[in-house]
């Protein structure tokens, strides 16, 4: 009896300290939250100043100050397809003060063996935009159609140059395929978005990879025509524009979504604040403005289907290189 009195007694103080160390890491996560942040917060753009991921980076930041109540300056730290801001981003500290731009270039260029990054070193809080890929031509190009442009690259193979934003990207993913059908033309990369973006136009290459919004200046002011999207559909802004399905080559699924992301072991009361920050900010007026003039609105992808859409991008990349 009295063994079994004081096997259960020590069982209560057991449990009791549990709770107690529960509670005590309950109200300390609590209390992490709550003070968080208590100093601005570094948005790393992963790419150069002008482009998609440095204009949505900045436009993300600043929507994001209001309800996080501090400020969030910009650092653009480019190269290697991306890979280098997201290497600065993973040696930071896990303390929610560094925030980074993780997209789809750079995740295709994983699967062509650039940088030593991996979808589970970060955590996605949001995927906050979406667009398909087209090829571009300047207006007075002498290919005023996808078929025109085929057929040549096809006669000529190699002769025709199209700017990218790299190696190992999703641009170079699709020129490899456009290749194994019979379409073959020359990567040119740029690390300065506005000069690819301007490339086609002064004529220092032919055509143009990229997502409309990026080039939406461009396609206002009559100097840029796009000619073929890599969708399974047309492009609701550009419904005169054919699929690259339609011209019979099956690239689909290569759009380029753009997210923030932190480092994975970030702790979870912080990715809380961080997501509710972001729900906010595309919620926002600015935003929707944002997102319709860059043909590049989405529902935000949170948790783990953001998680998950990062993977299912690498698996697909890398499954398309293999074949």
């Amino acid at each position: 009896m009295g063994g079994e009195s004081m096997t259960r007694d020590a069982s209560l103080k057991l449990g009791a300290a549990g709770l107690v160390a529960a509670g005590l890491a309950l109200s300390s996560g609590m209390a992490l939250a709550d003070a968080y942040p208590e100093r601005p917060v570094e948005m790393v753009v992963t790419f150069g100043p002008g482009g998609g991921a440095d204009v949505m980076g900045r436009q993300m930041g600043r929507l994001m100050e209001k309800p996080l109540g501090v400020a969030i300056p910009v650092s653009n730290v480019a190269g290697a397809s991306g890979n280098a801001g997201l290497t600065h981003l993973r040696t930071n500290p896990a303390d929610g003060y560094t925030l980074g731009t993780l997209i789809s270039l750079t995740v295709a260029s994983w699967a062509s063996g650039l940088g030593d990054s991996k979808p589970e070193d970060f955590r996605v809080i949001s995927v906050v935009q979406n667009s398909p890929s087209f090829l571009f031509v300047s207006a007075d190009s002498p290919y005023q159609t996808a078929q025109d442009l085929f057929d040549f690259a096809k006669a000529n193979p190699g002769q025709l140059t199209v700017a990218t934003s790299g190696y190992g990207t999703q641009d170079d993913v699709t020129l490899k395929l456009l290749a194994g059908g019979g379409v073959k033309m020359e990567n040119v990369p740029f690390q300065s978005p506005g000069e690819r973006y301007a490339s086609p136009i002064g004529g220092h290459t032919s055509v143009l990879y990229e997502e409309p919004g990026d080039v939406a200046q461009f396609l206002k002011a009559g100097q840029l025509k796009p000619l073929v999207v890599f969708s399974m559909e047309r492009h609701p802004a550009f419904p005169d524009v054919p699929t690259s399905a339609e011209l019979g080559h099956e690239i689909s699924g290569l759009d380029n979504f753009r997210s923030i992301a932190v480092r994975a072991d970030t702790p979870p009361e912080i990715l809380t604040r961080l997501e509710a920050a972001i729900l906010e900010a595309t919620a926002s007026a600015d935003w929707q403005k944002f997102c319709t003039d860059t043909y590049s609105c989405i529902q935000p992808v949170t948790g783990d289907a953001a998680q998950k859409m990062v993977t299912d991008f690498l698996q697909l990349v890398s499954k398309q290189l293999a074949s």
